[in-house]
């Protein structure tokens, strides 16, 4: 067998298991111990401390809220109109939601992309200047920073909102995006003169098993490294979006796959739109400044199988399963290492198997926000598809955001 067929055959056997493993996007198993701010009227309230070890090395670094260039743009105050954002990311999926929740408040909001964005490619530059009506939108390299510098950053930056995230997860992959390209971001930010840092990170990163997890903690190490920009950091814990693979089967009548017994993990997904609002009030609220903010939605977490009910409840269907053990994982992971120590480059597939086990084990949850309910998410999913909430460049396991 070659190691394209192996790999292949691998993936294909992912995919058939792709409706349990796309129950959560991200998860940690432990959280650190909260201390809690007020968010907005109606929702609970939200905002950790950092570990004491690294807040003592952070409070050395930035003891105060202001960050060392006293020249910055107060952004908190200023009016949308005078600040510019830089969105990273912006065809992502949850990017394009926090670009367009940042036009609608006004800000001067410039879209930085690919000439070629979307899954595949897919999208042109008229397709994403028609996307992101209002907006200045730039084209390309994040990975470049001359490109970067010449085309992002070619007029005065005052907040950087960076929602770019690996597309395969692999190592090299991770390391070019989820640290790299927002490092130059953050480095041409305060080259700049500017005032605040935004990243979407992952709440995952409390656990990191997996590389794109260790290149976004040291990204939010270098960041809180730094002084010359305030910055706030979010981890959500996982989109409404990465819950919904199953709704079209149960829909159908088709039986529910879940790992085990469908209560190894859970978790308080966000709605997309809860979570682009919580990335865009990090600009105005400076409690949310140089903090790191795991973010969930409202409701207790919840399990598979809780999920599983949910659906066949609302469906009125009669609950089937498909029950895979998650020792399923532990064999193709197992198998996938022993071959990539002949063919290097299936470690990235090995990676990937990896993801796929994390994602269908870990708890995610965080401390509750935003209004929108996982049982209106799939309400909304069974009436209307997923037209519009495609995964974009942040794409996982080839889901293309097309239900039934």
């Amino acid at each position: 067998m070659t190691p394209k067929i192996f790999a292949a055959s691998h993936a294909f056997l992912l995919l058939l298991l792709l409706p349990a493993v796309s129950a959560f996007s991200v998860a940690p198993s432990f959280l650190p111990r909260a201390r809690m701010l007020s968010s907005r009227a109606g929702s609970t309230p939200l905002s950790w401390s950092l570990p004491k070890s690294r807040a003592a090395r952070h409070s050395a670094h930035a003891p105060s809220l202001r960050s060392s260039n006293m020249m910055a743009k107060d952004v908190a105050t200023a009016k949308p109109e005078d600040v510019t954002v830089l969105v990273a990311g912006a065809t992502g999926y949850i990017g394009r939601f926090v670009t367009k929740e940042l036009i609608r408040r006004g800000y001067n909001v410039i879209a930085f992309s690919r000439s070629k964005a979307g899954v595949g490619g897919k999208k042109s530059e008229d397709d994403i200047r028609a996307d992101f009506k209002g907006a200045t939108v730039a084209f390309g390299d994040v990975t470049d920073i001359e490109s970067l510098r010449a085309n992002g950053f070619k007029d005065q930056v005052d907040v950087v909102v960076s929602c770019l995230a690996s597309r395969t997860g692999g190592v090299e992959d991770s390391n070019r995006i989820d640290y790299q390209a927002s490092k130059h971001c953050l480095d041409l930010l305060a080259e700049g003169g500017g005032a605040h840092y935004v990243l979407l990170s992952a709440i995952c990163v409390q656990k990191p098993l997996l590389e794109f997890q260790r290149a976004k903690l040291r990204l939010e190490e270098a960041i809180q490294a730094q002084d010359k920009v305030t910055y706030s950091i979010v981890r959500p814990t996982a989109f409404f979006k990465s819950l919904a693979g199953q709704v079209g089967l149960v829909k159908d009548g088709k039986p529910y796959v879940m790992f085990g017994d469908g209560q190894i993990c859970k978790a308080n997904a966000i709605s997309e739109q809860d979570l682009a609002e919580v990335m865009a009030d990090c600009i105005t609220n400076k409690e949310r400044y140089n903090k790191v903010l795991p973010v969930g939605g409202p409701g207790e977490p919840v399990t598979p199988l809780q999920q599983s009910e949910m659906l066949f409840d609302m469906f009125d269907r009669e609950p089937k399963y498909i029950k895979v053990p998650i020792g399923v994982f532990d064999f193709i992971i197992g198998a996938i290492d022993l071959f990539a120590n002949v063919f290097p480059n299936l470690k990235d597939t090995a990676e990937f198997a990896r993801i796929g086990r994390y994602y269908a084990t870990e708890d995610m949850v965080g401390p509750s926000y935003g209004t929108t309910t996982l049982r209106e998410f799939f309400q909304d999913v069974a009436d209307n598809g997923l037209q519009g909430q495609e995964l974009g460049d942040q794409a996982v396991f080839n889901i293309d955001g097309k239900s039934g």
